[in-house]
């Protein structure tokens, strides 16, 4: 072979061989991105939304839908002293977290949807109900518990009730410190006094359950708004808006942006789907959930 035949094969092979070990770098990094961003968003669906409250079957619903997980509800409250849960009872227990292990569907947060309609601030056994909550999570190992300062609570319009919820939360955040978890609350403030809020507070276990609706009611800029509030003070997201349309569909979501937000704020977590059902097929739970679990999967999982 001549000399300059040997170069010429030498140049093709070593050409090759380098596109083929840059191709397989490049797979390998993006796989990694994608398992990364797999780990570090992950998203859940409300199991009272999906008509299933603390009902087995929401498990293989939401692995039939693809959701990573559940938002597993305490139960109702009404006039009753403490959530109606079966949580609390270790066989019942038991069973719930033998089939979140066998369908590998996750448990986000434990809520305590009761407060939606009853008031924090005002009901006189507030202790009992966060008590059983937080012992619910202990025992299930789940570090987040959801309470939404609902209709009762609404600080926009209730603001005398600010001086009793901040010395119970405070209570609460010391109760659930305890177990190295936190209470995300939701509120209708604007990121600026929620974060207010939080530091008057004053504890790292009490942070806040962002809402997309919250703000988009209210005429503000979601992403403005999260980086208002700050990584440290949000626990989990509620990446939804109410009735109307799909997420994919909704004009007032600008879900890139969102995630490129949240990347910047290096924040990771849950993002939870509570609402967001087309208003023409309100009733159908597989079609409205599975279209906003799999846009959210696009958005931030790159599937």
């Amino acid at each position: 072979m001549r000399n300059s035949d040997f170069k010429s094969n030498f140049m093709k092979i070593t050409v090759v061989l380098f596109v083929a070990v840059f191709a397989g770098i490049f797979n390998s990094c993006v796989s990694a991105q994608k398992t990364n961003e797999k780990e570090r968003y992950k998203v859940a669906v409300c199991d009272w939304m999906i008509l299933k409250r603390q009902k087995l079957g929401s498990f293989a619903l939401a692995k039939e839908i693809k959701a990573d997980g559940i938002e597993l509800d305490m139960g109702g409250l009404g006039n009753r002293p403490t959530f109606d849960s079966k949580l609390g009872d270790p066989v019942e227990r038991q069973k719930f977290l033998d089939k979140s292990k066998e369908l590998g569907v996750g448990i986000s947060s434990i809520a305590m949807s009761g407060f939606y309609a009853q008031s924090f601030a005002k009901r006189e056994t507030v202790t009992q109900m966060v008590n059983d909550c937080i012992q619910t999570m202990k025992n299930m190992k789940v570090k987040v518990a959801y309470l939404p300062l609902g209709t009762q609570c609404d600080l926009v319009k209730y603001p005398e009730l600010r001086p009793e919820i901040i010395k119970r939360l405070q209570w609460a955040g010391k109760q659930v410190g305890k177990i190295g978890g936190v209470i995300a609350i939701e509120t209708s403030l604007s990121a600026t006094e929620e974060r207010k809020l939080l530091e008057e507070i004053g504890s790292k276990n009490i942070k806040s359950s962002f809402n997309f609706a919250n703000a988009i009611d209210n005429g503000r800029d979601i992403s403005s708004e999260l980086k208002i509030l700050g990584k440290k003070h949000v626990a989990q997201i509620h990446a939804s808006n109410t009735d109307r349309v799909w997420l994919e569909n909704d004009e007032a979501i600008d879900m890139p942006k969102i995630k490129k937000t949240l990347d910047e704020m290096n924040w990771k977590g849950w993002l939870i789907v509570e609402r967001s059902r087309d208003v023409t097929q309100v009733h159908n739970v597989k079609a409205n959930y599975g279209a906003n679990v799999a846009y959210l999967k696009r958005i931030f999982q790159n599937k």
